[in-house]
């Protein structure tokens, strides 16, 4: 008898192990349970698209945060870099269809020059990361301001429309960036010497740095490409509604840091992955549009968010926990 009762309490603690090892999951599952039992509409084809456009610009925002959260940091200026940048391609595009290529590329690079900026604050000023992005957040805010005089800009021409809204295979092409940007940086961060960098400064920076990694090399660049990213966002969002608001990618700063934490990163630094950053906002995605659907009120979205959000980050802590005892 005590023969035949070991497999099956082998059996059971494997799938107790496999259920903490994959806690977010079953997080998601259930919330995706729930919402398809509640409206029908919501687990079809039609809605996942609906839930992937949402995601897309907000993906890329979020891939740039989980590189600065795995060195320790924190980006609190996306929201702000978004915003200016896509005010800068609605300035330059505006009455001229011709400069759509110059506008994609001064959009990136505003957002490469506010994530340079943030980087060599933090890696050579050494001002804590929550302090530079916040002055950060402040300036860009403005500047979209300045740019648009205060006022949105619209009137932009149907070319800087097709960026966002323009169809490959069923999905528009940000929906195509999401997927490959997940790809890349998955690959960067798993495969390459950099992803090494970035895990080893936020794991260790001093035993990083006696180990020969240029800490400031790495530190400013995970803000570039944190910057980058947000202006790449900033294009879609603006392409998206034909128009450049300066408010364009308010709060995103705060659901991007959500999405990596939920997804398993460690606001310390060293842990975390590119696919639990997608796991993270696979949900937040998930319950704004099953909300939605459900006609909740937007104040009680709010409330309902923050208390899942905030259990699912403490069964993934409870889980971590489990498995390293």
């Amino acid at each position: 008898m005590e023969e035949q009762a070991k497999p099956a309490l082998l059996s059971a603690a494997r799938l107790q192990d496999l259920l903490i090892r994959n806690a977010m999951v079953v997080v998601l599952l259930l919330v995706m349970a729930y919402f398809s039992y509640e409206s029908a509409r919501f687990a079809t084809v039609a809605n996942v698209r609906t839930i992937l456009i949402a995601a897309a610009p907000f993906a890329l925002v979020a891939l740039g945060q989980t590189l600065v959260i795995l060195t320790g940091g924190i980006d609190l200026s996306v929201g702000s870099v978004i915003a200016v940048s896509a005010m800068t391609a609605a300035k330059i595009v505006l009455g001229h269809p011709e400069r759509l290529w110059l506008a994609l590329g001064a959009a990136i690079a505003v957002g490469i020059l506010c994530g340079l900026i943030n980087g060599l604050l933090v890696s050579r000023l050494n001002v804590p990361p929550f302090v530079a992005t916040l002055g950060m957040m402040t300036a860009a805010s403005g500047a979209a301001f300045v740019i648009g005089d205060g006022a949105p800009i619209n009137g932009l021409p149907a070319e800087f429309g097709r960026i966002a809204n323009t169809r490959v295979l069923g999905f528009p092409a940000p929906v195509w960036v999401m997927l490959v940007g997940f790809a890349i940086v998955a690959l960067v961060m798993h495969r390459t010497s950099f992803g090494l960098r970035v895990y080893a400064v936020g794991g260790n920076r001093t035993a990083a740095e006696v180990a020969g990694v240029n800490v400031r090399r790495t530190l400013t660049t995970v803000y570039v490409v944190s910057g980058a990213l947000a202006g790449i966002s900033g294009v879609i969002l603006a392409s998206r509604v034909i128009s450049g608001p300066p408010t364009l990618g308010q709060g995103y700063e705060l659901d991007a840091i959500a999405a990596v934490v939920i997804g398993g990163a460690s606001l310390m630094g060293g842990r975390g992955t590119v696919w639990g950053t997608a796991l993270g906002l696979l949900l937040i995605q998930t319950l704004n549009n099953g909300l939605d659907l459900l006609v909740v009120p937007a104040y009680w979205q709010q409330v309902i968010k923050g208390v899942l959000i905030a259990a699912a980050v403490a069964v993934d802590m409870w889980a971590t926990k489990r498995r390293s005892t």
